[in-house]
């Protein structure tokens, strides 16, 4: 699964500590969803897509292997 994660923190020139903590995980959390290593959970991924005011699929992309 593809991400702009990294993409909407820098138009809201946040830090990825500041995303964690406004969605309540860990940076580490967050570093490893830019780095495509960590799929979250629906939750997580709502809240994301709340906190940066788009629907889920403009934050998340299935890709063809998923």
């Amino acid at each position: 699964m593809k991400n702009r994660i990294r993409i909407e923190r820098a138009i809201m020139d946040i830090t990825q500590a500041d995303l964690a903590e406004k969605i309540g995980v860990s940076r580490q959390t967050i570093n490893a969803m830019e780095s495509n290593k960590y799929v979250p959970s629906t939750v997580l991924a709502l809240k994301i897509s709340r906190l940066f005011g788009k629907p889920v699929e403009e934050i998340f992309e299935l890709e063809e292997e998923d």
